[in-house]
This record gives C-alpha cells, sequence and structure tokens, in this order.
C-alpha cells in the first residue's frame, strides 16, 4: 500500500510537469515571434528533458539527505543545504547548457530569452525543494496527529477499563451483601441470584477486551443485571427497556449500560415510596438512559470522572458525541450508537 502511494504520487508530479510544461510551450509561443513554430518544438523539447532531469536529481538529493539529515535532526540545516544543492544544480546545468547546448541550436536565441532562461534555471529547483519541503511536513503533522488521535484513545480506554475495573469490586460487594441475606431469607431465590450474577461476570469476563459489542448482546447481558439490581432494590428501582429492532443491529462499548445505570444508582435516592425509574430506549442513532432526578445530597468520590471517559472514548469510536441533558426532574445520557 505504501509502494502504491509513492507511485501514485510520482505519477501525479511528472502530471504537473507535463502540464506545466505545455502551459509554458503555448506562452512562449504568443510572447516570442522570433521562432518558428517548430523551433518553439525543439526548445519545449529541451526544456522538457532538463526540467525532468532536475526534478529527478532533486528527488534522490531529498532521498539522499533524508537518511543522513533528516527533518527531525536539524530543520534549518536541512533546508539551507537542500536549497544550495538545487541551486547548483540549476547553475550548473544552465552554463552546460548556454556554452555547450545553444551554439548547436539552429536559431539564436536573443538577450531576453537567454535572461528569462537564466533566472528559470537558477528559481526552477527552488521551487522543486519548496514543494518536497511542503510534502515533508504535510506527512509529518498527518502523521503527528494520527499519533496524538491513537495515544488519546489509548489513554481513554485505559481510563474506561479502570472504570470498569472499579465498578466490579464495588458492584461485587453489594451484590454478595445481598446474597449473604437472601441465603438467610429465601435460599431458591438465593441460588437464582448466583446464576444471575455468574451471568453477569461471566459476561465482563468474555468482552472486556474488545472494543464494542452488538446492541443486542449488551441489552441480553443488562437484563441479568437488571435482576440483581431487583433482588436489591426490591421495588426502590425500576428499570423499563424500549429498543427497536433496527437499532438492536448497531454496537456499543462494552457494559456502557451497566456503568450508566450504577451512575444512576449512586447519585440518586432510592426508596420503595420514591423509587428510581430508569428508561432505556433508542432515539435516532442515539441510544438514551433516563432517569428522574431525586439526587442524594452527599455522593462520595462524586468527580464524574466516569462520565468523562467514556465521552472521551465514544469521541474516538465515534463522528457523533455523547449528549448529557438535565432539567429539574431528569437527567439523561445519549450514546451514540456505533
Amino acid at each position: 500500500m505504501l509502494g502504491y502511494k509513492k507511485k501514485k504520487d510520482l505519477y501525479l508530479a511528472y502530471g504537473i510537469i507535463f502540464g506545466l510544461s505545455i502551459i509554458g510551450f503555448f506562452v512562449r509561443l504568443s510572447k516570442f515571434n522570433q521562432f518558428t513554430f517548430w523551433g518553439h518544438v525543439v526548445i519545449y523539447a529541451i526544456s522538457l528533458v532538463l526540467v525532468i532531469a532536475i526534478w529527478e536529481v532533486i528527488r534522490n538529493i531529498d532521498r539522499y539527505l533524508n537518511n543522513v539529515l533528516p527533518f527531525e535532526k536539524n530543520i534549518p540545516l536541512r533546508i539551507t543545504v537542500q536549497l544550495l544543492a538545487g541551486a547548483v544544480l540549476g547553475l550548473f546545468i544552465r552554463i552546460t547548457v548556454y556554452y555547450f547546448g545553444e551554439p548547436l541550436l539552429p536559431f539564436k536565441l536573443d538577450e531576453m530569452f537567454s535572461a528569462a532562461i537564466w533566472i528559470i534555471y537558477i528559481m526552477f529547483p527552488g521551487i522543486i525543494n519548496l514543494g518536497f519541503f511542503t510534502y515533508h511536513f504535510i506527512v509529518r503533522w498527518r502523521f503527528s496527529v494520527i499519533q496524538n488521535e491513537r495515544l488519546e484513545r489509548e489513554k481513554a480506554q485505559v481510563q474506561f477499563d479502570n472504570l470498569k475495573n472499579q465498578l466490579n469490586p464495588h458492584f461485587l460487594f453489594n451484590a454478595l451483601s445481598s446474597l449473604n441475606s437472601l441465603i438467610m431469607e429465601d435460599q431458591r431465590m438465593a441460588s437464582e441470584f448466583v446464576q444471575q450474577l455468574s451471568r453477569v461476570y461471566r459476561y465482563v469476563l468474555q468482552y472486556k477486551d474488545q472494543s464494542s459489542v452488538n446492541l443486542t448482546t449488551e441489552l441480553n447481558f443488562i437484563q441479568h443485571y437488571v435482576s440483581l439490581l431487583q433482588t436489591r432494590f426490591k421495588e426502590a428501582i425500576t428499570i423499563s427497556i424500549e429498543v427497536d429492532k433496527e437499532a438492536k443491529e448497531h454496537r456499543i462499548v462494552p457494559v456502557t449500560l451497566q456503568i450508566l445505570i450504577e451512575n444512576a444508582i449512586k447519585h440518586n435516592i432510592l426508596l420503595e415510596t420514591q423509587p428510581l425509574n430508569i428508561e432505556i430506549f433508542n432515539s435516532g442513532d442515539y441510544l438514551v438512559v433516563s432517569n428522574n432526578l431525586q439526587l442524594r445530597k452527599h455522593v462520595e468520590s462524586s468527580n464524574k470522572q466516569g462520565l468523562k471517559n467514556m465521552v472521551s472514548l465514544y469521541g474516538f469510536l465515534s463522528d457523533k458525541p455523547v449528549q448529557i441533558e438535565q432539567t429539574d426532574i431528569r437527567f439523561s445520557i445519549k450514546v451514540p450508537l456505533l
């Protein structure tokens, strides 16, 4: 793929050279009337050969300097050396043509035309070098942008993974506390609770290293998680899920719903007389998790870093941003479907 790109760039460069040479041919044809048409053709052919020769020599100088004096080592020195090499090359070719080539022409060049050729052969290598410099800096800039995006994405993924690792022990502690109570009260329900808990952790372990999962898979997992919560909080929490069949074909980051539900539980009061109502549904290209607001007065470790990490991660996985909306009575998070 890289070789193909280099060939494509080379073809583009030659296309530009041929295009500019044709434009130059017609400019000379209209401005310098002392030559016959075939005289212009001869000058065009000679100029094209010399231009291609200059281009190829400078291209090889550029490749050589990339190895012995790369831009990363010393930018000012690299630019100076390459410009000087180009100027010397242009001057050498012009002197050679002036003393050994022009006397062989079947016609004589006037002073104005000859002066124009001097200027062109001194400036042209500099223009080619500027093209190479621009190309190198664009490539370096693009590489830098891609590298920064990759590092930021890895950072967001690590932060999100850390959040999941922090959440799981917290959830397990609460689940085991609930299980301890159930064993004393209802062994059949305790057995069902253990089965649901094992399904939850099987999912977490199975998909913890994947960047995304099918939404259907995530929803199946969250049903087991909801069963655990309802066993734990009973009528103090209600969770409804209404997602269209088409939306289920999309993907989502694993345990996104668990984290968002846990976030709602963490920040809100849960009472049987004042239940927390959580709704999960799709809206356009988003999956929405919405709950009624009944905020706790004090929340331990509430710096909202978890949501920030999730927003950062989705920012790299989707062009659509995570949307957080809050009114006096509701709090909603819209996660883009992947």
